[in-house]
């Protein structure tokens, strides 16, 4: 471990809730990796998952030592679901976090470095962007996957990447649509930092030395901002939890596989009987999330930028 990556560790864990973040991130990662490869496994076998199962004779039945949060309208185990859901949330996290940051981190980067029209045009893009709605491009973008209004050609490559990534096409709408909206603010930001970088002594000397501006970049621009990218991602993460449910609660995002935003709309139509157990859950298990990550999100920040902590 570097030095820096070994200082700021040392900082994070004098945090205690930091650490308690990350242990129940980590545990969040893992229940989700431990679905998709048992879901994998269901389907190489054929074999129903346990969350899938339906019981007609538990239908609606409250919390018991059988059923520790209920069951759905159709029997299934409302804890196991809620589980399974996390698969879900990880996955649209990590994909449309990873995509967002790589189109920031490269136009930001690019931009800030050589300015002049490429600056220009990307203060354009990020600029139309920042004043879309969020929500109605994911929603209509979404719409454009699921709904097969795409071209043949493009729907193809769709169901490819969607085989690859194992999600619906509505999911795969979701990823793609986080991520191309969600790179405005970390953009803005590498551009910034890397326009005072690129006066720094250090970088006119590599110049002086007739260091290229594409080594330059990944030598010594890229390295300074990475703790933005690290924060940024931790954070994005959690908004794009928070979208896909609201997408799925709506309808357009993921329609077979377990998802929190299905399970509170399956939940509301029986809200008014007292069946409060499914969107309990649901919501519990995204705002335990949700939660674990905004307070990681604002521990790494003071743990990664020395100018952020209190002295």
């Amino acid at each position: 471990m570097s030095r820096p990556a070994a200082t700021a560790w040392s900082r994070l864990r004098r945090s205690p809730s930091a650490m308690i973040s990350l242990g129940v991130v980590l545990l969040y990662v893992f229940a989700a990796v431990g679905t998709e490869v048992y879901a994998a496994w269901c389907e190489s076998n054929h074999v129903i998952p346990v969350y899938q199962q339906p019981d007609d004779t538990a239908r609606y039945a409250p919390p018991s030592p059988e059923h520790w949060l209920g069951t759905d309208y159709q029997g299934r185990d409302v804890l196991l679901r809620a589980i399974a859901g996390s698969a879900t949330a990880v996955k649209v996290g990590v994909i449309a976090s990873l995509i967002a940051a790589v189109i920031g981190v490269a136009l930001g980067a690019a931009a800030g470095f050589y300015g002049g029209k490429f600056d220009d045009a990307v203060v354009w893009a990020y600029s139309t962007f920042a004043s879309m709605p969020t929500l109605l491009f994911i929603l209509a973008f979404a719409l454009l996957v699921s709904r097969n209004f795409l071209s043949p050609g493009m729907m193809h490559a769709a169901e490819l990447l969607g085989s690859v990534l194992r999600a619906e096409p509505g999911m795969l709408a979701v990823y793609l649509a986080i991520g191309i909206t969600g790179w405005v603010t970390l953009c803005r930001v590498v551009r910034a930092e890397t326009m005072r970088l690129k006066t720094m002594p250090f970088v006119s000397a590599a110049r002086v030395a007739g260091v290229g501006s594409a080594v330059i970049i990944r030598r010594h621009i890229l390295p300074n901002v990475f703790h933005l990218v690290i924060i940024y991602f931790t954070l994005s993460f959690a908004g794009a939890i928070m979208l896909e449910v609201i997408v799925s609660y709506l309808g357009f995002g993921v329609q077979s596989a377990p998802s929190w935003g299905v399970m509170i709309s399956d939940g509301q139509e029986r809200l008014w009987r007292g069946i409060w157990w499914e969107i309990a859950a649901a919501t519990g298990f995204m705002f335990v999330l949700v939660l674990a990550l905004n307070v990681l999100g604002d521990s790494l920040r003071d743990a990664l930028d020395p100018r952020q902590r209190t002295l």
